[in-house]
């Protein structure tokens, strides 16, 4: 069974930074995606980053391509931790962050309904 659970929100000035983490442990596919989704009040969810194992190619939605890095702790498998780096923050970037994992064959991942989500950590940016 694939657990996943966030940490690290909290409310930041704009231009500051934090760092998401997801401790997750069942992700026992030979090939999957984790990804960071994040959904603000009254908006869709939006994705936000996503890392393909094995090989590491990693995708970001435009809104946060060079100034998020996402990236994946293994060394305890099939328990990890997957973290989301957030610099220059903006407060378009406030919004509930979860993180998701879903088995995937194709070498890249993409932004669908991942099979597996967890319950979210808030961020809030304030100008």
């Amino acid at each position: 069974q694939v657990h996943l659970v966030e940490s690290g929100g909290a409310s930041v000035q704009a231009g500051g930074s934090l760092r998401l983490s997801c401790e997750f442990s069942g992700v026992t596919y030979s090939k999957y995606c984790m990804a960071w989704f994040r959904q603000a009040p009254g908006k869709k969810r939006e994705g936000v980053a996503a890392i393909y194992t094995p090989g590491g190619s990693k995708v970001y939605a435009d809104s946060v391509k060079g100034r998020f890095t996402i990236s994946q702790d293994m060394q305890d498998y099939p328990k990890g931790t997957l973290y989301l780096q957030m610099n220059s923050l903006k407060s378009e970037d406030t919004a509930l962050y979860y993180c998701a994992a879903d088995p995937a064959s194709w070498g890249t991942c993409g932004f669908y309904d991942y099979d597996h989500k967890g319950q979210g950590t808030q961020v809030t940016v304030s100008s």
